[in-house]
């Protein structure tokens, strides 16, 4: 039941962000339009920006199942991008809303589980440490976000298939190079 009441509130989230910004929706909005109590909400949620926050992460999780591997780990970068753009309207009207930093954790996060699989993955037989592992992952999840911030920052006007393209041409390999320079400076 917990999880059916925290989707209805997204949804009705996603809902009022089409008609109005996001600082300008109230718990009262929310909870009338999904027909819940306040007390309902404020049992899930600290505030609007906590059920953004979910919100957000809700919709990634559910874009990056199973794209976690060498394999399809550039599929899964076209589901962050393609879930960011079907989310338009409450991804531009959050991005405005809240600070900076909130998105861009909300990105960091996300892409540091997808490249961190590839990672994982590909250093299996190495001798590296989980900080020289992590520290490979964060380098390109900088690259990554900087880049789909830009993307956000900009209207989500340019094609994200063509930016991910280029994403995608421009790391081939990379990771596994990462891996194999770092192994070798272990030696």
């Amino acid at each position: 039941m917990s999880n059916i009441t925290k989707k209805a509130l997204m949804e009705s989230l996603k809902k009022l962000m089409l008609q109005k910004p996001l600082n300008k929706i109230t718990i009262n909005d929310l909870t009338a339009d999904c027909g819940i109590s306040r007390m309902a909400f404020y049992y899930h949620f600290r505030d609007i920006y906590d059920l953004v926050e979910w919100a957000c992460l809700e919709e990634s999780t559910k874009a990056l199942q199973g794209k976690k591997t060498y394999e399809t780990w550039q599929e899964g970068l076209l589901q962050i991008f393609e879930a960011v753009y079907e989310n338009k309207p409450f991804i531009i009207n959050a991005y405005h809303a809240v600070s900076r930093e909130q998105i861009e954790n909300y990105l960091f996060h996300l892409t540091h589980d997808l490249i961190m699989g590839v990672v994982l993955e590909q250093s299996k037989e190495t001798a590296l440490s989980d900080a020289q592992k992590n520290f490979i992952a964060d380098f390109y999840k900088y690259s990554f976000v900087g880049i789909m911030l830009d993307w956000i920052r900009q209207g989500m006007k340019d094609d994200y298939t063509s930016i991910c393209d280029n994403m995608c041409t421009t790391i081939q390999g990379n990771i596994t190079n990462s891996i194999k320079n770092f192994t070798n400076v272990s030696k």
